[in-house]
């Protein structure tokens, strides 16, 4: 398939194919008269990146990942992976620690933020 249909399937659009290309996420041939050609499987390696990359995965991880799940919605055991996945995870599970720190911490600013707001005297205008 072209680019258009390939952006039309995945929603990529050519700067950020290009990008992948370039990151060697995924590959295309090339037609005589120099166009970009993707077989069908570009489009499930496209899906697999763009849900790597939402789950936090930097592209150089993706790159060791990507050949584990190339067949299949699962990973398979693929070598110097797992180290790399861990090391994510505990990136992600730092964040989330994170998050739900800052979310705390708001909750108690909301709650001290009304009971301060209740507890005021009403203010009068003198005219």
């Amino acid at each position: 398939m072209l680019i258009g249909e390939l952006a039309r399937r995945t929603g990529v659009s050519e700067r950020l194919r290009r990008y992948y290309e370039r990151t060697e996420l995924i590959r295309a041939e090339r037609r005589a008269n120099g166009y970009r050609e993707y077989d069908e499987r570009t489009v499930e390696t496209v899906h697999r990146v763009r849900a790597l990359l939402a789950a936090g995965l930097p592209t150089r991880t993706i790159r060791q990942v990507l050949p584990c799940t190339r067949d299949a919605a699962a990973l398979r055991p693929c070598p110097g992976v797992l180290a790399s996945l861990r090391e994510q995870l505990d990136v992600l599970d730092q964040r989330a620690a994170d998050l739900e720190t800052a979310r705390h911490l708001l909750r108690r600013t909301i709650a001290a933020t009304e009971g301060a707001v209740g507890a005021e005297a009403p203010v009068t205008v003198a005219g």
